[in-house]
């Protein structure tokens, strides 16, 4: 019988009491906040029959812009991962004038407002801006196109790479590349073998977190892509299109397929990072 309530136990004692009060504000707020609108979501397309909803998803222009999103933001993620672990490295190993303020720079995409970051994005891109004028002749051209959108991403997705990976390199004693390194270990194997496996589930997660702010982005993206059906146009911006239209079937159905897609990627990362973990 203790054996029994041992594992039911989901707890551990404390001696600060008013954890019943606590863990139903935690799931009543929990509840209120993110389950019931999920849920109604789902329910409302439920109501759509599954005739109609398959329908709604194989159409042409909602297949092209869940892949545009998708896509887009998977290989945003993947190139912030790379720049992100490049930036964390050098704010937290090398001293240099002006770290500070480049450290702060990081944090501009939390705080800009979206729709801010897209037009200042647009305005620098466009053929006669200060990067744009540059790609131009080159014929690159950025704003109006997928590439555009893949730039607005980065931009808004590579702080959290950079703030989740961070901790783990402050953490991570420089002495133990040392004595690897004196133990005959070349530098490809200390970072194979002391570097990455501490920092990989911190990039997992940076990568998760990058994805999923990329995936629902839409102040940022609506100002340089475009918005050209079949070409540049975003699920985001479909749904609030659908909407417009009083088309509400068709919004939650590209909703519900979204939020099906990311937990999906979610879940698989996130096993993979407690794989990761459990191996180092």
């Amino acid at each position: 019988m203790s054996s029994l309530s041992t594992r039911l136990r989901f707890r551990e004692p404390s001696v600060i009491p008013g954890f019943g009060l606590t863990f139903g504000l935690t799931l009543t707020w929990l509840s209120v906040i993110v389950l019931i609108p999920l849920a109604a979501m789902v329910l409302y397309a439920t109501r759509v029959g599954f005739d109609q909803f398959i329908a709604i998803l194989t159409a042409t222009r909602t297949l092209n812009a869940l892949k545009l999103s998708f896509g887009i933001a998977f290989a945003a993620a993947i190139f912030n991962v790379i720049f992100g672990l490049i930036v964390a490295w050098v704010l937290t190993r090398y001293e240099f004038p002006g770290r500070r303020i480049a450290d702060a720079i990081v944090d501009i995409p939390f705080a800009l407002p979206t729709a801010v970051a897209g037009i200042a994005l647009a305005t620098l891109y466009s053929p006669n801006g200060w990067i744009g004028q540059f790609l131009a002749p080159l014929g690159i051209q950025v704003t109006f196109t997928p590439l555009g959108i893949l730039v607005a991403l980065i931009f808004v997705g590579i702080p959290f790479v950079v703030r989740t990976v961070q901790p783990v390199l402050k953490d991570l004693d420089p002495e133990l590349e040392f004595a690897a390194a004196t133990l005959g270990a070349t530098r490809w194997q200390v970072i194979r073998k002391v570097i990455a496996p501490t920092l990989l589930p911190s990039i997992l997660t940076g990568f998760a977190l990058a994805f999923a702010r990329a995936v629902g982005e839409y102040g940022s993206v609506i100002f340089i892509a475009g918005n050209l059906p079949n070409v540049s146009e975003i699920a985001p911006l479909l749904i609030v299109i659908r909407l417009e239209e009083f088309r509400y079937a068709d919004a939650t159905a590209i909703a519900v397929i979204m939020l099906f897609v990311a937990f999906i990627m979610l879940l698989v990362i996130n096993r993979l990072q407690r794989w990761t973990e459990t191996r180092s």
